[in-house]
């Protein structure tokens, strides 16, 4: 597998040392800069798969880089770094990029978004498939039906669509942001509950078999895992 190349401007060196050095661990090439202007000519100038943009930068925020690229390069996803947690931050990062993740984080939290990122960036999903085998179920998405030995529930048009999307994403993390996105149409606090209770639904309807699970990735998403 091709190593994933990674635009990462962050301006505190301690940090900057330490992520770059774990990034490069597990074989991805990373292209460190220490200032929000020379981050951005060099996001212009070179290819990157991903940017992982810190928010309070010298010369620029990454909000500010961010704004630049989705103009200029919209094919480009992003990761945004920072130490703020106020809610309009947030907001405002999810609006712009695919992720957010406040200092201080764990490695594993920030490879597996990462992953999760590139993933969904160059997975070429199946979006003409509507019938999907899930464990003992046979789940129709078009006519909305979850058959299993002759039993058959009808789901609602909500569950149907959250359940094709776990389903398109069998055995992986589907996003949360994702999700929201396409099914609810915005990415809030109210739709995440909303959503969450879906899940429960779901999990539900697939009770009868013990080898599914639908597993929350705490602040990232949940993955339909079948034996």
């Amino acid at each position: 597998m091709d190593s994933k190349r990674i635009l990462f401007v962050e301006d505190d060196q301690n940090l900057g040392f330490v992520v770059k050095d774990q990034l490069e661990s597990v074989r991805y090439i990373v292209d460190w800069e220490k200032s929000g202007r020379n981050g951005l000519k060099k996001a212009l100038n070179e290819y990157f798969d991903i940017a992982i943009l810190d928010v309070m930068l010298p010369e620029m925020s990454g909000f500010e880089i961010a704004e630049e690229l989705v103009e200029e390069k919209p094919e480009l996803p992003f990761l945004f770094l920072t130490a703020k947690s106020l809610l309009a931050d947030k907001v405002k990062g999810l609006k712009l990029g695919q992720d957010y993740l406040t200092k201080p984080f764990e490695f594993d939290e920030l490879k597996l978004r990462i992953e999760n990122i590139l993933e969904r960036q160059n997975k070429q999903t199946d979006s003409s498939q509507n019938e999907f085998e899930i464990g003992n179920y046979s789940f129709d998405y078009i006519n909305q039906y979850l058959d299993k030995e002759g039993k058959r529930t009808k789901l609602t048009k909500k569950e149907a669509d959250l359940l094709r999307m776990l389903c398109l994403h069998k055995n992986e993390v589907m996003p949360r942001e994702l999700a929201l996105t396409a099914i609810w149409g915005n990415n809030d606090y109210f739709n995440g509950r909303s959503m969450d209770v879906f899940i429960s639904k779901i999990r539900k309807h697939l009770s009868e078999d013990q080898n599914i699970q639908i597993i929350n990735i705490h602040g990232v998403g949940f993955k339909l895992a079948i034996k």
